[in-house]
């Protein structure tokens, strides 16, 4: 096996750690993304770096990229391919990473009109995996003249891009769980809401919740303000 330095060892054990940071930060999914991209291509010295994920909830399932760190945000607008299309579904259905010597000779690759604008040559792609084998994206890493990664390179992003997976996961979990427990107090708050409409104005439970709605709508507020202004309007 070709040797590594230890300053590069360095590098890579400190994405890590920078990686490993974002899994118990607060940030978003879409902060927690660009991190990742920026970080493996300071610590791999590679032009560009790509962030693609599977879609499931589309049917055919659907794989999209999420972010770079060196193009334009309109480009990665709405860019994405099934996982029987191009490099990304290629590395996403096998598992395994994959190494391009030249991207503009590819037929798998569907990017070239990026690589040849952005002067993009070589490429390696790598799967995002979790916990029994899923893969849950993708990761590229893109030079701008030819180069062939060593086992060592590879085994060092594969590390880096399993971490990122573990990030990913874990926002996303966050996320999930947030919006599970605002959506039960929201709940609880318009039943308080409910019952003191019914109270007040003498109604039933159905007639109340209408109520609410459509002062919502009236109001242009979310029913979570209509029902808290109703228990505010009741304390006083």
């Amino acid at each position: 096996m070709e040797k590594i330095s230890p300053d590069t060892y360095e590098k890579y054990i400190k994405a890590l750690m920078d990686i490993s940071g974002a899994i118990t930060s607060e940030r978003y999914l879409e902060d927690i993304l660009k991190l990742i991209v920026m970080v493996t291509a300071k610590v791999t010295g590679v032009e560009i770096c790509s962030l693609w994920l599977i879609d499931e909830s589309e049917d055919p399932v659907r794989i999209r990229l999420k972010a770079t760190q060196a193009i334009d945000p309109e480009y990665v607008k709405d860019r994405s391919l099934t996982l029987k299309e191009g490099v990304v579904g290629y590395v996403a259905t096998h598992n395994e990473p994959l190494m391009i010597e030249d991207v503009l000779q590819e037929p798998r690759f569907k990017e070239k009109e990026m690589a040849r604008k952005l002067g993009l040559v070589s490429m390696l792609g790598v799967p995002l995996q979790v916990r029994e084998q899923k893969v849950i994206g993708v990761l590229n890493c893109f030079t701008s003249e030819k180069y062939i990664f060593s086992e060592t390179e590879i085994n060092l992003i594969k590390a880096v891009a399993n971490q990122a997976a573990v990030a990913i996961l874990n926002t996303e979990l966050m996320v999930k769980t947030r919006v599970i427990q605002e959506e039960l107090e929201t709940r609880k708050l318009v039943e308080r809401a409910k019952e003191i409409l019914m109270r007040r104005r003498n109604m039933d439970g159905a007639a109340a919740h209408r109520w609410i709605q459509k002062r919502s709508m009236d109001s242009r507020k979310s029913i979570r303000q209509v029902a808290e202004a109703v228990i505010l309007s009741d304390e006083l």
